[in-house]
């Protein structure tokens, strides 16, 4: 096997360690040139397709945030990036790892993750710069009959 084959398989495994499958609708929020690239790639080549942008107006199952201490409310962006989510989808909230521009304390995702009513499942390391933090939604509450 080649290097570029391993580095691929590596991205792609990172991708699949995150829950990403074949075939998903993942939407992409706050792209900009400081991205990890390779998660990104990986991400593409687990689903099969192309990442949506933000400007993708139907439902998708899982969201890629990139979220930076300038960007804005958390708790605004959170609310945004599940307006179009699944029931049960996830949000992968991408914040610059401790000491690195754009850094977000984790208290400040903890509180905007339940303000927004996501719950926060974990966190892991995403890339070089980044940090991956795991939100999940509430799935439907199912009526009795």
């Amino acid at each position: 096997m080649s290097a570029t084959a391993d580095h691929a398989e590596e991205r792609t495994n990172l991708a699949g360690r995150l829950g990403f499958e074949p075939n998903q609708v993942v939407q992409e929020i706050g792209y900009d040139d400081d991205v990890e690239l390779e998660l990104r790639e990986g991400i593409e080549a687990t689903i099969g397709g192309e990442l949506v942008d933000e400007e993708y107006d139907d439902v998708a199952d899982a969201v890629v945030l990139w979220f930076r201490d300038e960007d804005g409310d958390l708790t605004d962006a959170l609310v945004d990036a599940i307006g179009l989510i699944e029931d049960g989808g996830t949000v992968w909230l991408m914040t610059p790892k401790t000491g690195r521009d754009g850094y977000v304390e984790p208290s400040d995702v903890s509180d905007a993750a339940q303000t927004a009513g996501l719950s926060q499942t974990k966190s892991i390391s995403v890339g070089k710069d980044w940090t991956g933090t795991r939100l999940v939604t509430p799935k439907a509450a199912k009526t009795k009959r």
